[in-house]
């Protein structure tokens, strides 16, 4: 399906790629925790807002 080249290529780049993301991240986690202060309670509105609306889905279901 591909070649050993190719193959090795996307391994390495792989790699590469997950180390700089991982890089990047660790050296702008000061600036994520300023500047996304509150962001866990966004993302539990969402999924408390989800939840309700499969709660309405199985509640008119029936």
């Amino acid at each position: 399906m591909f070649s050993q080249g190719q193959l090795i290529f996307a391994i390495c780049f792989f790699v590469v790629f997950v180390i700089i993301m991982i890089i990047s991240y660790r050296r702008d986690l000061k600036m994520h925790r300023f500047f996304y202060k509150g962001n866990l309670k966004v993302l539990a509105g969402f999924i408390l807002f989800i939840f309700i609306l499969f709660l309405i889905k199985i509640f008119f279901k029936r």
